[in-house]
């Protein structure tokens, strides 16, 4: 009877063992995912991609109050901001804050706001061309005062494409690249409108 008591607890112990030895690997299998999840997640999230919810009207039509965006944080490690592309940056009047807002002039170029158009000067158009904003913009729209600006090799001319609600580079002046975060690059939210944002052509440029 001793020898059959003994086989019986053996078997309970080694049973016991068995369920720590598994729950124990469950864990370790949890903790191994969770971990791959953040070595991918953590660099994705702080350095190459970031959410963002677009707050106002001063994108409309072309980002409405409420959107989800996909900003794309690497973008301008490679290469520099071109004419025509959505930026979110940190607002110069207060750093804590983020505006989004489209490029509209560039480093050393001369910008001269009149009759409702954007007249850019650079080296390769010193004659100056009318910006086509029609892809973005509607037909009628208030770009305000008349005014000129040259801008320095950093600095960036901004504004929203509902030029009546936006607080901009016509009202604060120049964005310096430094406080630039990245660009727009997916609409995550509506899913209705969904989508992907690419560079706008301009044929004068």
């Amino acid at each position: 009877m001793n020898d059959v008591g003994s086989k019986i607890n053996g078997s309970i112990g080694e049973n016991k063992n068995n369920l720590k030895s598994e729950f124990w690997l469950f864990i370790w299998e949890v903790a191994k995912i969770v971990i791959i999840s953040l070595a991918i997640i953590v660099p994705v999230r702080y350095y190459l991609a970031q959410p963002f919810f677009v707050k106002g009207a001063s994108m409309e039509h072309t980002f409405e109050d409420g959107d989800y965006l996909i900003i794309n944080e690497i973008a301008y490690r490679l290469n520099s901001p071109q004419r025509g592309d959505v930026i979110v940056f940190r607002f110069p009047g207060d750093t804590s804050q983020f505006f989004i807002k489209r490029v509209i002039g560039l480093p050393n170029e001369t910008l001269e706001l009149k009759s409702n158009q954007v007249v850019v000067r650079n080296i390769k158009n010193p004659e100056g061309f009318i910006l086509d904003e029609k892809a973005y913009l509607p037909e009628r729209h208030l770009l305000g005062p008349d005014m000129k600006i040259k801008l320095d090799d950093n600095e960036y001319f901004v504004m929203g494409d509902n030029r009546g609600q936006s607080s901009d580079s016509r009202n604060w002046g120049p964005l310096n690249k430094s406080l630039i975060v990245g660009k727009a690059w997916i609409r995550a939210w509506p899913f209705n409108r969904v989508s992907h944002f690419t560079p706008l052509p301009y044929s004068s440029d």
